[in-house]
């Protein structure tokens, strides 16, 4: 028994070593590429095509993930905040493959906290004793309590783990935890959370292992803030313009697509901005600019699918109206602002005190959460929002569309004739239907010919309770 337990620790050291992590493995898989390449001709840039692109595009925050993962920041655990597809996993795969992971564990979240329980035990090579039949003799089952008592387990196994190794090495284990929003949002999801970050405090106040959570949602940091102390946020946001045609002119060429002109590049950013996953998508394509646009047109097809509003609509679909047109709300001021602050910089054009270029640098339009609360008249439509990647909330409590495709489909929504009519009358006929739902009905039974009933109202209740 005692080198058996000897021997799950010894498995999870070599889950921290060098040279191989699953996660790692596979984003490292060779992608099959054409067999005769397109030839590019040299521009003085100097990039390899056979080196990922990313190598190329350095981003801000990828000095500091690389210091957390190499074990140079003691002392805090971190969690990357960001709209989906910015690139918070690639820089920590990039961070990883620097060092081969050595040090680190990756593991992905997962609603199904016994899925979680098992993607855990991968990433730490752990069997959650499954591996011995001493397992089979013990008291008491010991999945009796759930994943969440396996998963302590598993804890507690890292821990005498990482204690070895911060003595042995004086640097810190790296724990990765991608994807935190996928846990549910109700009270198994925040109590894994809760126990995950128990642990992260623990550790990071030690110095003994570094986790870092990533999430596309706002409401896990949300959650941990209550009861975090050494919580450190970093925030990923889209490429600026200048960075995203750069990227893209690097990624169609890494893609061995056809040479396409700078013009091309710069209106497919234009439309679908700087989110490196559209970025992806569009240089792959023939046409950029007519992919572009494609993407743009199935945007607006979702999101009207989702909150698209219906004029006279029955009491059945009155919540779903209600949320839909809240959320119009929100959106239809995002346009506004949008619309103000492209007339602000032409009159700064105009006058001189900006260049034509900087028209096309402006950012989201952000609104501060309390604002936003008092634009759609009810928060608790905010997390749906945010988890449908409709609308993208940041550390510092501001709400902005989740993308620049999501902004230009409220603005082709919001430009149609009629919408504000529209927008205005699904309101009215909310209000409507509630107030038949509080309209009481009274019946008189046992009624004859002939009876007359008297019915009285007496609004002097209250002058008979003050005298």
């Amino acid at each position: 028994m005692a080198w058996y337990k000897e021997n799950v620790l010894w498995k999870i050291e070599k889950a921290f070593a060098g040279g191989y992590d699953p996660a790692l493995e596979l984003a490292q898989h060779p992608v099959r590429r054409p067999t005769q390449p397109e030839v590019f001709e040299e521009d003085g840039l100097g990039w390899d095509l056979d080196e990922p692109w990313t190598q190329h595009l350095r981003r801000t925050e990828q000095d500091l993930i690389d210091r957390i993962v190499k074990g140079e920041e003691v002392g805090h655990y971190y969690i990357l905040l960001g709209p989906k597809g910015t690139g918070k996993t690639t820089m920590i795969l990039d961070a990883m493959r620097a060092i081969e992971a050595e040090g680190v564990a990756m593991c992905d979240a997962h609603p199904d906290l016994e899925v979680f329980r098992l993607r855990l035990g991968k990433a730490l090579n752990y069997e959650y004793n499954e591996d011995t039949q001493t397992g089979l003799f013990q008291r008491r089952d010991p999945r009796e309590a759930g994943p969440s008592l396996d998963i302590e387990r598993a804890m507690n196994k890292l821990e005498k783990v990482a204690l070895r190794h911060a003595r042995a090495t004086g640097k810190p284990l790296i724990l990765i935890l991608n994807n935190v929003h996928y846990f549910n949002h109700d009270d198994a999801g925040r109590n894994m959370l809760l126990q995950l970050q128990q642990r992260a405090e623990a550790w990071a106040a030690s110095g003994i292992l570094t986790m870092v959570f990533s999430s596309d949602d706002f409401w896990p940091f949300f959650v941990m803030r209550n009861n975090a102390s050494r919580m450190h946020v970093v925030s990923v946001y889209d490429l600026s313009r200048k960075e995203s045609v750069t990227a893209a002119v690097r990624m169609r060429r890494n893609a061995h697509r056809a040479r396409a002109p700078h013009e091309a590049f710069e209106e497919a950013v234009g439309i679908v901005g700087g989110r490196l996953t559209y970025l992806g998508k569009v240089t792959k394509a023939a046409d950029m600019v007519k992919q572009a646009k494609h993407m743009l047109a199935v945007e607006k097809a979702w999101l009207l699918s989702q909150i698209g509003l219906i004029p006279d609509c029955d009491d059945d679909v009155m919540d779903e109206q209600k949320w839909s047109s809240c959320s119009w709300l929100l959106l239809r001021e995002f346009v506004k602002r949008r619309r103000e602050d492209v007339a602000a910089k032409v009159e700064e054009i105009k006058r001189g005190e900006a260049e034509p270029e900087d028209l096309n640098n402006l950012a989201l339009p952000r609104i501060s959460y309390y604002k936003a609360r008092q634009i759609m008249t009810r928060a608790d439509f905010m997390d749906e929002l945010d988890r449908k990647n409709i609308i993208a909330i940041d550390i510092h409590h501001d709400v902005a569309p989740d993308s620049m495709l999501i902004l230009h489909a409220a603005e082709e929504v919001c430009a149609e004739e009629g919408f504000d009519e529209l927008l205005e009358g699904v309101r009215d006929r909310v209000d409507e239907i509630e107030s038949l739902h509080r309209t009481r009905e009274l019946t008189f039974k046992d009624v004859d010919k002939g009876d007359r009933i008297r019915l009285t109202v007496d609004k002097g209740g209250a002058r008979l309770v003050e005298g």
